[in-house]
């Protein structure tokens, strides 16, 4: 999953920035609303933090640019006004959630996986695909029973897949989501990780999840005649 991060604090940014690659994310940081602005205008987010004060433009205006792009990208307001006044206008301009500072990681990144449920339509922390299981609370793995260890890496390639299951991804649109804009590595990388996800999901079992669409990209799926 790809976070936009745009906080204008920069000791804050960088320890935000450090807690979500730790829980798995690509994050994209910036530091004022022109920026995120630009940012979001490039590139599908999964989530967006934003600050409401912020120089250049504050987080009103990047959630109305958000929005006004047609874009339903969930969005969660970090900031340190904490009047019920000020959180009744962030979350009626549009945002789906409101955290106060001072927070805690542990309370953010609940807040995160919450908005990025409801976006999939999960009710809870579970994505299942036949015998495949994973727990995003937890961020385990299993199939039939047995924990599968993951990189950092290999873990958001797979919950990305597994939101999307049964639906065709591009290399392209791999890519944009589970690598940020610093991503300075070979042209292959997704294939390379989908190479390594394969070995750890399918091998040994009968039936493969990950699929190969010529032409196309990859698809995860019980059944390989579906798409």
């Amino acid at each position: 999953m790809r976070i936009l991060l745009a906080e204008d604090e920069r000791d804050l940014n960088r320890i935000i920035t450090k807690k979500l690659i730790s829980d798995g994310y690509s994050v994209d940081s910036c530091f004022d609303g022109e920026e995120a602005i630009e940012n979001l205008a490039c590139a599908d987010y999964d989530a967006v933090i934003l600050d409401v004060m912020m120089p250049k433009a504050d987080g009103y205006a990047v959630l109305r640019s958000l929005r006004d792009a047609g874009k339903h990208t969930p969005v969660l307001f970090l900031t340190a006004r904490d009047s019920i006044s000020d959180r009744v206008r962030g979350l009626d301009s549009g945002a789906n959630d409101y955290l106060t500072k001072p927070f805690s990681f542990e309370e953010l990144s609940a807040r995160i996986r919450a908005m990025i449920r409801t976006v999939h339509g999960n009710a809870r922390n579970e994505l299942v695909v036949g015998d495949l299981v994973m727990d995003c609370a937890s961020q385990r793995v299993t199939r039939g029973g047995q924990e599968i260890v993951l990189s950092a890496k290999e873990y958001a390639l797979l919950e990305y897949l597994m939101h999307n299951a049964g639906i065709i991804l591009s290399r392209e649109k791999i890519e944009n989501h589970i690598w940020n804009y610093d991503y300075e590595g070979g042209t292959n990388v997704v294939d390379v990780y989908i190479s390594y996800l394969r070995r750890k999901i399918d091998s040994g079992y009968e039936e493969k999840l990950i699929h190969t669409v010529r032409g196309r990209g990859y698809v995860l799926r019980e059944d390989p005649g579906k798409s």
